[in-house]
């Protein structure tokens, strides 16, 4: 069992401020996912948070999931999510970190969007190799990189987020580095009611940066083959 706690915070506010992004990020990893081969094990998702991109796989694919989600408080909103979906007989949420947890012997395909910078050179290296070891044959991981694509001081962004009823849900962020190739978020969320703030939160937490081109590496240097399509990578496992 997992004790992460970085998105304690932001819980509250993520699915909200993430929402938008999946209208153009959602079709694409759908259309990575066309080729999963239904008999060839569950799909692997790692860091679903709230589940936009579960919601995804649920209807792309009719492989049953493993969903590795090591905060608390998302893993909550996930499994209301997947219960309000009727997808508890499909998916299993792990309460574990990408790392730690007891991952099926075969995979028919992998998917971790959104949290790639939270793993350090050497896990990746040791996460993909172990991978390229439980996916079948041609089984596509398909992964992303954010920004920024250098450790370098990122200004704070304006406040912005959804108004729910009467009131509106905001998130701001910044970044400082804290060495060669990391960076460390901060992360403010406030709940308003018109120019009363009713609650606030504050998320931190290290990032890795890396860039697509240098994810492809990795995954090449995995025996994955792997294709750039702007932040998202797409790679086809060797197989057994």
């Amino acid at each position: 069992m997992s004790d992460y706690r970085e998105y304690a915070g932001s819980a509250e506010y993520l699915h909200l401020l993430s929402a938008p992004m999946w209208a153009d990020l959602g079709p694409r990893l759908a259309a990575a996912l066309g080729g999963v081969d239904a008999g060839a094990g569950p799909v692997l998702e790692l860091g679903p948070g709230s589940g936009l991109g579960t919601d995804v796989l649920l209807d792309a694919v009719t492989n049953d999931l493993a969903l590795v989600e090591p905060s608390a408080e998302l893993r909550a909103v996930l499994l209301a999510r997947l219960a309000d979906r009727g997808a508890t007989d499909r998916a299993t949420v792990l309460p574990c970190t990408a790392t730690g947890a007891p991952l099926p012997d075969r995979l028919a395909g992998a998917v971790g969007l959104h949290m790639v910078g939270h793993l350090a050179p050497p896990v990746r290296a040791a996460l993909w190799a172990d991978l390229a070891l439980r996916l079948a044959r041609g089984a596509p991981v398909v992964l992303n990189v954010q920004p920024p694509a250098a450790a370098v001081e990122v200004p704070v962004t304006p406040w912005s987020g959804p108004t729910v009823g009467a009131l509106t849900y905001e998130g701001r962020g910044r970044a400082t580095p804290t060495g060669p190739d990391s960076v460390r978020w901060r992360m403010d969320y406030r709940t308003r009611r018109g120019d009363a703030v009713l609650a606030t939160a504050t998320a931190e937490y290290g990032w890795w940066i890396l860039t697509a081109e240098g994810l492809a590496d990795e995954l090449a240097a995995a025996g994955f083959t792997p294709t750039v399509d702007d932040d998202l990578v797409v790679a086809v496992a060797p197989g057994a």
